[in-house]
């Protein structure tokens, strides 16, 4: 993860970063080739036009007496007006063409980039994201990424065009007069020192804008996520003034940012004005004094010139900051790509058709921060088919149990092993493909109710979705839908009461997942007692046969499981059946105590 001060002190160039990115534009080089060519061409027309306008003067308009006729000049201007017509339409054709070929090259870079990126988020463990917010994360794959388009699209190509545009003007100036050029180039080291200085407090002001736009982006995501929880603890004031914080910050970041830029661009009038008055200067004063090699024609082409000058150093003083964004975006990109992916598949993974059920952990020992353990040395074994539940006080480590089955984390001590091998001889696909997981909260994703249930897999087809929600008793409210299976649901669910999104999720996990060991996670803890009936008789034929795993605090659930495993502090501490733990009169007998005193 990039830290907040990493991102202010982006550098302009960075080769590891600009090679990394070239990986991107080789693949497209021989595109991009013909993009130059075009663009060499380009400039070369653009850069002979002033010297048509000095033919047009010297040659025609200003013939002296015993030159050619009216009408051989009248001729002449014509000759030179339509090629400069043709020129003119020439260019544009170059334009035209270079502009498209350079969107559909960065198109397709960003494209080849941007699924890089969603690639890998799929690939990061869990624990990356526990520490990182959903906000900061859609913005490495939206705006920075929008970000090195500019860049492909502006920057790269436009850097090009506007050096070949300027070397091209200096050439043509020196080609009609060295006198003029030389006196015209050397206020170029004031001119180049203004820039410098102007560049670097904006590359400065748009760093700070693009950090408290990334922070913005994660705090009102984060907001927007738990407006519920906002709405419920009248907080929408304070939440408001932290938002008003952040948004001044930022519209604060933007005002330096466009103080700076406003300031150059008088800046460079003034310079361009300061080059006309030398070259109506030198240029004047060799006209009166009678000198051959400086012309009316050579003063106006260079007075064109010097507007074609000034205009791709404007340019480029955009294409630093484009290359700035640029530099910083890729920087966070790619920061992100080299995030280690701890939870690897083996080299020479075991390969599976079906588990019979059994679990193990032999002395697991884990932690989500380093030494901060959560599990300590535990150890228990399951058989194939046998159903247990595990209890204890919030934070005792049992959701933890789950995630380390389904190997969503790696333990750090120990070993998880389902049907004697450890899950880290499994490829991840293969162990989570016949492992059912029903938590406390299901997300549901916007779509319909069928492709909630079968999660979008070719494999699944209509009638095992709906046998699926027939088994675990949710096809009577799904046919109550307006348009029963098809019918579309919102984002999470909002649509839907708890009591039908854990049957849903039971679906899911069925139709997913069947005949192999099933995991449950709380399924019931927040539902209604009409509902919990319903979910209960699903649980009861979807653990028939099946080896499962329950965390529950509704009594009706623990009471019914072969098998009770007490958790405390990431330890195991007692064991046995619900009828043992209660004889022992141990810290079960007064959890159980305290749950029969709870509304069921």
């Amino acid at each position: 993860m990039i830290a907040p001060e990493q991102e202010i002190q982006g550098k302009l160039f960075d080769w590891g970063l600009t090679r990394r990115l070239l990986a991107y534009v080789r693949k497209y080089r021989a595109v991009l080739g013909l993009a130059v060519v075009i663009i060499l061409l380009m400039s070369l027309v653009n850069s002979f036009m002033p010297v048509l306008l000095k033919m047009a003067i010297d040659d025609y308009l200003l013939a002296g007496e015993g030159g050619l006729s009216a009408d051989a000049r009248v001729s002449g201007l014509t000759r030179v007006g339509l090629f400069y017509i043709g020129l003119s339409a020439l260019a544009f054709l170059f334009r035209y063409v270079q502009s498209y070929l350079m969107a559909w090259t960065a198109e397709r870079i960003i494209y080849d980039m941007r699924a890089d990126i969603y690639a890998k988020i799929l690939r990061l463990p869990l624990r990356y994201m526990d520490r990182n917010p959903v906000g900061r994360l859609m913005t490495r794959v939206t705006s920075d990424v929008d970000a090195m388009q500019k860049m492909v699209t502006d920057g790269l190509v436009g850097l090009i065009a506007d050096l070949f545009s300027l070397f091209a003007i200096m050439g043509f100036m020196l080609y009609l007069s060295p006198r003029l050029a030389v006196t015209l180039f050397a206020i170029f080291p004031l001119l180049f020192a203004v820039m410098a200085w102007i560049n670097r407090h904006t590359r400065r002001a748009h760093r700070q804008v693009r950090y408290r736009q990334s922070a913005l982006n994660a705090y009102l995501q984060e907001m927007i996520t738990g407006m519920l929880t906002i709405q419920m603890f009248n907080r929408e004031r304070h939440v408001t003034e932290r938002f008003d914080e952040r948004n001044d910050s930022l519209r604060k970041g933007w005002i330096e940012a466009v103080r700076w830029v406003s300031f150059f661009f008088p800046s460079m009038e003034v310079l361009n004005a300061l080059s006309i008055a030398l070259v109506l200067g030198v240029g004047g004063a060799a006209i009166l004094a009678g000198s051959d090699a400086v012309t009316i024609g050579v003063v106006v082409a260079f007075l064109a010139y010097i507007r074609d000058f000034f205009r791709p150093l404007e340019d480029l003083s955009e294409k630093s900051t484009v290359f700035q964004t640029a530099m910083a975006s890729s920087e966070r990109i790619f920061g992100l790509m080299d995030e280690p992916e701890d939870v690897l598949d083996p080299e020479q993974p075991v390969s599976i058709e079906q588990f019979r059920g059994a679990v193990e952990f032999d002395g697991v020992s884990f932690a989500y921060l380093e030494e901060d353990w959560v599990l300590r040395d535990l150890s228990f074994q399951i058989a194939p088919g046998e159903s247990v539940a595990i209890v204890g006080a919030t934070g005792a480590g049992k959701t933890s149990i789950i995630s380390l089955i389904s190997r969503f984390y790696d333990v750090q001590k120990g070993a998880v092993k389902v049907d004697d091998r450890d899950v880290r001889a499994y490829r991840q696909v293969d162990l989570r493909r016949r492992i059912g997981v029903v938590i406390q909260d299901p997300f549901i994703f916007s779509g319909s109710i069928a492709s909630n249930i079968g999660m979008h897999n070719p494999d699944v087809t209509r009638e095992q979705i709906v046998q699926s929600a027939r088994y675990v008793n949710a096809h009577r409210f799904i046919e109550s839908l307006p348009e029963g299976y098809d019918t579309r649901v919102q984002e999470r669910g909002i649509t839907l009461s708890t009591g039908q999104k854990q049957l849903l999720a039971l679906a899911r996990a069925l139709v997913q997942n069947p005949d192999i060991l099933l995991i449950l996670d709380e399924a019931t803890a927040n539902v209604d007692t009409e509902s919990e009936q319903l979910i209960q008789e699903a649980l009861k034929r979807l653990m028939k046969g099946r080896t499962s795993i329950i965390i529950a605090h509704r009594l009706s659930t623990i009471r019914g499981v072969d098998r009770i495993i007490v958790m405390r502090n990431g330890r195991k501490i007692e064991e046995g059946s619900h009828a043992e733990l209660i004889r022992q009169e141990g810290y079960y007998r007064r959890l159980y105590e305290l749950l029969a005193h709870q509304p069921v």
